[in-house]
């Protein structure tokens, strides 16, 4: 159980993987600029990753390897991405008009979001049984959605803040991201 808790506190806070690996920058920065945006995304993303995460391991596990036919996990992965992502955006665009308006584009980009694969495969490659790649699955994404929730806070007060124009916009918020990612590099001692 241990192993598990610290498998997720290096995911969320010591691996992140916006922070640490550079991994979905593009919804980081395009749905950050309001905070109930960026925690529907966020939820979107966990139910994308786990879900996607699960049925991947299933597939790998009980087709591919059987068959010998690993080389086929990528295409696998990402159509089994983009049904998930299909699923969730007529579930948003149903029970949620405004968020999936707020979302706009990014939604579907999730499908493109190198988040979602990267986590996939990384349970894969880790070679983690099911338990694992369920912590996994929910460690990752929660860890982007944490620093997405974050990062919208900062934006939406540095949105009202008095800065130099040449600094107002994308400018301060990647100067912000850069002293998020600094931060978050503290954590690095923990486990």
């Amino acid at each position: 159980m241990a192993e598990l808790f610290t498998m997720a506190l290096a995911a969320i806070l010591i691996n992140n993987v916006v922070l640490s690996k550079f991994l979905g920058v593009c919804p980081f920065l395009g749905v950050s600029k309001n905070s109930k945006s960026a925690v529907g995304m966020g939820l979107a993303v966990i139910f994308v990753i786990f879900g996607a995460s699960l049925i991947t391991y299933a597939l790998y596990y009980g087709i591919l390897v059987p068959l010998n036919i690993e080389f086929m996990q990528l295409i696998t992965f990402i159509l089994v991405i983009a049904t998930f992502v299909q699923f969730v955006e007529m579930f948003i665009k149903k029970y949620s008009a405004s968020l999936y308006k707020s979302l706009g584009i990014y939604l579907p980009l999730i499908t493109t979001n190198c988040v979602v694969l990267f986590v996939a495969k990384d349970n894969i490659t880790q070679g983690y049984n099911l338990v694992e790649t369920m912590v996994n699955s929910i460690a990752y994404p929660l860890g982007f959605m944490l620093v997405l929730y974050l990062f919208s806070c900062l934006r939406e007060r540095l949105d009202s803040a008095d800065t130099l124009p040449s600094w107002k916009g994308n400018p301060i918020a990647l100067v912000t991201a850069a002293l998020m990612a600094l931060a978050f590099s503290g954590f690095v001692g923990i486990v």
